[in-house]
């Protein structure tokens, strides 16, 4: 499975921003809607963290302590596309967020979009 992100950038502290990850290369048998979905991010120096997730269908998701009430997702199975809105960002938001597709055990990783929240 490749996973393609994109949408980072500069943005002002309150700002807003959206972005996506694309997936393709689905194992036979497999569709988008077989894997749940989720964001990462990672601060230098920092240890990885966890963003947010959505289940196949769309009708769950959960977030992070240190996002919720400020970020979402949700994803578009005809377009084999997540998106995390990330809203009134922070500073401490600045990182790479990478996207990743999960069918437990496996874990696919996206190469990671750069996001960098100003003051």
């Amino acid at each position: 499975v490749q996973l393609q992100a994109s949408g980072g950038g500069l943005v002002q502290a309150g700002g807003s921003l959206r972005l996506s990850c694309t997936a393709s290369g689905f194992p036979s048998g497999f569709s988008f809607s077989s894997y749940s979905m989720g964001w990462f991010r990672q601060a230098p120096g920092k240890e990885r963290e966890f963003v947010a997730a959505v289940i196949w269908s769309g009708t769950r998701s959960s977030t992070g302590d240190s996002v919720k009430g400020r970020f979402s997702i949700s994803r578009d199975n005809a377009r084999n596309t997540v998106y995390p809105q990330m809203d009134s960002l922070k500073p401490e938001d600045t990182a790479v967020y990478y996207c990743n597709a999960d069918q437990l055990p496996r874990r696919y990783w996206g190469q990671g979009t750069l996001v960098t929240v100003s003051s």
